[in-house]
């Protein structure tokens, strides 16, 4: 049985999305970050960063596992079960390029993209429209990806495809729109 630690965000929502998609057992504990909640002196035991999610093995070979990053967790979970990441390949470093790109690319430009529209203090214009501008062209990355494949990483579904859904999940917070096809952003 895992423990989660979470909230309706992007990056909590994979991790969620994988243990369903894993038939793994788990608790759901909300910490609202709304409220401040992953800034308690609780939730600060477990994760000193402040930050969602969470998981919690407490049957990792026989002690307590805490891990952080949803990234590293969709990783942990995959190598746990033998599903969803291939085991060896071109197909595992696909898997891997696919979730860096993730972490590095996609994620940041739309969570950047969303705090300037939606959330910063006074207007940014500059910083809006850079991070917007990024998001956009990421997400033709990963249509140009999905032209030639039925997958991210590519004819499995693996654990790249649920890390990039949850930011496709929440599009609208960085003002992205989808059109046709398996991706193509419009205009």
């Amino acid at each position: 049985m895992f423990d989660v630690y979470a909230f309706s965000t992007p990056n909590s929502v994979k991790v969620l999305i994988a243990l369903e998609e894993l038939d793994l057992d788990y608790r759901l504990h909300g910490v609202n970050v709304r409220l401040g909640e992953q800034k308690s002196a609780d939730f600060l035991a477990l994760n000193p960063n402040a930050r969602i999610p969470v998981l919690v093995d407490s049957s990792a070979d026989g002690h307590r596992l805490v891990l952080t990053e949803s990234a590293a967790i969709l990783v942990y979970l995959s190598e746990k079960t033998g599903k969803l990441l291939p085991a060896s390949g071109e197909a595992r470093f696909r898997t891997f390029e696919q979730l860096f790109f993730h972490a590095s690319g996609l994620s940041p430009s739309f969570g950047q993209a969303g705090f300037f529209q939606r959330q910063a203090t006074a207007p940014q214009p500059l910083a809006i429209e850079r991070f917007s501008n990024e998001a956009v062209r990421t997400l033709r990355v990963l249509n140009g990806v999905l032209a030639n494949r039925q997958f991210v990483a590519g004819e499995n579904f693996t654990i790249a495809d649920i890390a990039h859904f949850g930011w496709l999940w929440r599009r609208e917070f960085a003002g992205v729109t989808l059109g046709s096809g398996p991706i193509n952003v419009l205009n």
